[in-house]
């Protein structure tokens, strides 16, 4: 069942547009993070679902119903913003409470969400604390514990572990999977964080430029992406230029590899590090190879190999011995290597449109 979807929805500043036609579906249960670089219009598209942004133009439905024309407090929907938004002058449990009594929800139904919402996110000790009294993973879990106790449809976070430290914010974004699942929300999630939005969606939605550029699992984009700016966004990647023809593609060295559609002409694939092998060798057949640097990550190792006039990132496991730099090397490319689609000229314009549109719009994020 679909719960949220978002069709040709737009964003004009005047004469800029910051968000193109996005169209966007999300099923009852789902877990769907917005993934983009910062003024990709991602934060954008999610006040204008909660509605303390209007449209220019596109609809929204929630569960079935036209939203987009109601206001915030009738759409069935909450949000957890980076902020945290706590009422400073509020004890934990009166922020809690705050919004079931605007909605003149009976006080023993209030009693009952509280509760409930205060022992799935851990702070059953902590209802009396004003929110300077808590730690920043504490004020995170009663802006979410706030956003359950309503019950909404959906709920809508932006970005709200980027104040926190790395180590608080890894712990939290699998409690809030974890929370997620428990109470089976509908979730649209915004990040500009790649590790963020692989770790916690059912699918992603990249964004660049106030478009759309691919939508996918986790495991779909960053195995085998259509784009050239998803490849490049979602992690480490090289991308190559080929010569393809049928399920062969030559590499800009001459070296031979598969591809995954059947091609033909100038192409483009994306190798992520971790699947090129390497290995030190005397003498390398065709181009040679050569290991121009080395950083050691701990459980693996980041070569930068040189071969001719192409620069390549290559990742292997944590080893006994490193390979140093100025070594020849044997480079093995995986099977059905994906082919991205062709951008063309026009595509190019409008993204170069759309980065014009952003630095004359500082409220698209």
């Amino acid at each position: 069942m679909t719960m949220l979807e978002i069709t040709d929805i737009t964003k004009d500043y005047g004469a800029s547009r910051a968000l193109h036609p996005v169209s966007l579906s999300v099923a009852k249960g789902e877990f769907v993070t917005i993934l983009g670089p910062s003024g990709c219009g991602k934060s954008s598209l999610l006040r204008i679902v909660m509605g303390i942004s209007q449209q220019s133009g596109g609809e929204i439905r929630l569960a079935g119903q036209r939203i987009d024309m109601l206001p915030p407090e009738r759409r069935d929907i909450a949000m957890v913003f980076q902020s945290y938004a706590l009422f400073p002058h509020m004890t934990v449990e009166q922020n809690l409470r705050f919004g079931l009594r605007m909605k003149k929800v009976a006080k023993a139904e209030q009693q009952r969400r509280i509760a409930h919402a205060l022992e799935i996110c851990t702070l059953a000790g902590l209802t009396g604390r004003m929110p300077r009294q808590l730690s920043g993973g504490q004020q995170q879990r009663v802006a979410l514990a706030r956003a359950i106790v309503m019950q909404p449809n959906l709920l809508l976070f932006d970005e709200p572990l980027s104040n926190l430290d790395a180590k608080l914010r890894d712990t939290l974004r699998h409690e809030l999977v974890a929370l997620h699942r428990r109470i089976g929300a509908t979730s649209l999630y915004v990040t500009h964080d790649q590790a963020e939005a692989m770790a916690m969606s059912d699918r992603i939605v990249v964004m660049n430029a106030g478009r759309v550029v691919e939508i996918g699992t986790p495991l779909e984009l960053y195995r085998a992406p259509k784009q050239a700016f998803t490849a490049g966004f979602l992690g480490q990647t090289n991308l190559l230029a080929i010569t393809a023809s049928g399920r062969t593609g030559q590499l800009p060295w001459g070296q031979p590899v598969d591809l995954a559609t059947e091609t033909s002409g100038p192409a483009q694939v994306s190798v992520r590090p971790e699947s090129i092998g390497i290995r030190a060798c005397d003498q390398a057949s065709g181009a040679p190879a050569t290991v121009a640097g080395v950083s050691f990550m701990g459980a693996s190792a980041l070569y930068t190999v040189a071969v001719g006039d192409t620069v390549l990132k290559v990742s292997q496991a944590g080893g006994d011995a490193l390979i140093e730099p100025g070594r020849t090397v044997a480079l093995t490319f995986p099977e059905r290597l994906p082919v991205l689609e062709d951008r063309g000229r026009e595509d190019r314009e409008i993204e170069d449109q759309g980065r014009k549109d952003r630095l004359r719009t500082p409220e698209v994020a």
